[in-house]
């Protein structure tokens, strides 16, 4: 009743009969992901959000996480978001505080988070990365439940709350931002989807006036009441001023969502190739938005027509994350949004011209996915092929789901799916003692290089645990470069919207540069291409916001380039110089995380 699902399936058990989300373990397979948390360092802090039985909505959709480089020094680091508890909101306790990890470059990281002023004591949800003032450094923006945050940086390893006097607190509920700059004055605007309208004081219990239903039901059993039932929060988009503050444009752009829909996450990104970011929306148990920019300040409302609305079933999911990549390496982007259990994960293939169609049976993703609650995602190239894979983090909302035999459990394992060719995505085993064999409440989750070493990691925002990083161990041995883009003095700083196309190992590949995504979280925002046995890059060609397109030639590989606008590459890294140290290192063996 409270979230939109396929129906009820019979369970799915491994052979040792556990329900596959928290199964299905191999002895042997291709080793790819392995959970290094604890040696990086990252265990020392966790995540709090209300109480063990999640008697509310507000305690259960955990938070996200942000990789960035917030002191420039070359290495990504990591902001993770906290939660809150009811009594830290009425001052009874000392509030959960959010972490940024700086990144040691050494394999290691150091909470610096009180430090540099990014504790956030407010009931966090997300956090997305844009450099909203083009002056070269990146700021964060952090959803609540509450007030929002701008934090603005401040050049010397601290940041300053700059929120109220910027004007984008919101104040109500939201989860997953984006910036962008969907007018095209070289200023990030930013969007904020609203979740549930939650008040204290007429808490959502069932048959309460709160809520539309008498009884609040999973599968016949009594659950937490929502998001059906309850009032929706209001969209938000804010242009930006270009002096420090932002005006609400959301009625004038066009989208004001105004059914009240419950938004999770959401993207700016050129689905249509016109050089305009458009604007994507993941909606919780209601149809999803898809808004197309028409490039005189104001969007078209495409979701229905577009495809993207709803799945092939004619339905609207509990969307929770979305990824975008190109997966069929044609030049147009791709989106796959994350669902509730009892329904598959939807992969919408990009037809052209804003047109979009559910291919997740054809691709072999729908079956795999149904018992799982997906939460982030992404697309990467795990091995470097060339080819973009997809990776989903898992998690109940409901902790009584393992008293019943449903074949789904609250904590559950991620998944990771090969990409072979953009024809098919087929399972990748989850190897016992391997970070595909977490068994975690996972919300959010970030990809990025953490390591300068060309492979693509994820770290997770794990609720009321410890986070997890799993690093990319893959045995592969495949070429790969990076991009890290500054744009020119008629857009923004950094790149967010550009479009990149490189050319290599017989293949034409398109990344993008983006600001949010995934759930409630926001990726390292240099583009990274895997090209396979290739020795040379061919050619890239960059489509910069405002519709510049420049040619530029990358003197090697396996490197981290620096491109600036106009002046082609200004710098470079290369993988031999990012060591790691070996206390990092890790074991080809351990324990399921549980």
């Amino acid at each position: 009743m409270g979230n939109s699902t396929a129906g009820v399936f019979a369970p799915v058990k491994d052979a040792e009969n556990r329900p596959i989300t928290a199964g299905g373990f191999v002895d042997s397979g291709p080793i790819v992901f392995q959970d290094i948390s604890k040696q990086a360092g990252l265990t020392v802090w966790k995540h709090k959000v209300g109480t063990p039985e999640k008697k509310y909505i507000l305690e259960t959709i955990g938070s996200g996480v942000a990789l960035l480089d917030y002191d420039n020094d070359g290495w990504l680091d990591i902001y993770l978001v906290n939660g809150s508890t009811y009594e830290a909101l009425d001052g009874k306790e000392p509030a959960p505080h959010a972490a940024l990890f700086h990144n040691n470059h050494d394999g290691t990281f150091t909470n610096v988070a009180e430090k540099a002023g990014v504790t956030n004591e407010r009931w966090g949800v997300g956090a997305v990365v844009g450099d909203y003032d083009n002056d070269g450094w990146p700021d964060i923006y952090v959803t609540n439940y509450g007030k929002n945050r701008l934090y603005h940086n401040n050049h010397n390893g601290t940041f300053t709350d700059v929120g109220e006097k910027a004007g984008v607190t919101f104040g109500g509920w939201s989860a997953g931002a984006t910036f962008g700059d969907y007018d095209g004055d070289g200023k990030l605007d930013l969007f904020v989807p609203g979740y549930v309208h939650f008040d204290r004081s007429n808490l959502p219990d069932p048959g309460s006036k709160a809520v539309n239903y008498s009884g609040c039901q999973f599968r016949g059993v009594s659950v937490m009441c929502g998001p059906r039932g309850l009032q929706g929060e209001k969209d938000h988009l804010y242009r930006n001023n270009g002096d420090g503050t932002f005006n609400e444009t959301t009625e004038k752009a066009g989208v004001g969502d105004p059914n009240g829909y419950y938004g999770l996450a959401s993207v700016f990104v050129d689905v249509n190739n016109d050089g305009k970011v458009d604007l994507a929306v993941a909606d919780d148990s209601t149809p999803n938005y898809l808004y197309i920019n028409k490039g005189d300040g104001a969007f078209e409302d495409d979701s229905y027509a577009s495809g993207y609305a709803l799945n092939q079933d004619g339905r609207e999911t509990a969307s929770m994350g979305i990824a975008v990549g190109d997966y069929q390496n044609n030049g147009l982007v791709d989106l796959v949004n994350t669902t509730f259990s009892d329904d598959y994960k939807v992969v919408y293939r990009n037809d052209g011209d804003a047109n979009f169609t559910d291919v997740s049976y054809k691709l072999g993703i729908a079956q795999t996915t149904i018992p799982f609650l997906g939460w982030g995602d992404g697309f990467l190239d795990y091995d470097n092929d060339g080819w973009k894979d997809l990776f989903f983090i898992d998690g109940h909302v409901y902790p009584l789901v393992d008293k019943n035999d449903w074949g789904t459990t609250f904590a559950q394992r991620p998944l990771l799916f090969r990409n072979l060719k953009g024809q098919k995505f087929e399972n990748v085993p989850p190897v016992k003692g391997t970070g595909l064999a977490d068994v975690i409440p996972g919300r959010g989750g970030a990809f990025g290089d953490l390591f300068n070493d060309g492979k693509i990691d994820v770290v997770i925002n794990v609720m009321d645990g410890s986070p997890v990083l799993l690093r990319n161990v893959n045995d592969d041995h495949h070429h790969w470069v990076e991009l890290k883009l500054i744009g020119g003095p008629k857009g923004p700083r950094d790149a967010v919207g550009a479009s990149v196309y490189l050319t290599a190992n017989g293949m034409k590949q398109r990344q993008d540069v983006l600001s949010g995504g995934s759930y409630a979280s926001s990726n390292d925002q240099r583009v990274h291409f895997g090209i396979g046995d290739a020795a040379a890059v061919d050619g890239v060609e960059i489509h910069w916001p405002g519709n510049v397109v420049e040619q530029v030639k990358l003197p090697g590989v396996d490197r981290i380039f620096t491109v600036e606008q106009g002046k082609g590459v200004t710098g470079e890294t290369c993988a031999k110089c990012a060591t790691v140290a070996t206390s990092a290192a890790t074991p080809k063996t351990a324990a399921p995380r549980r």
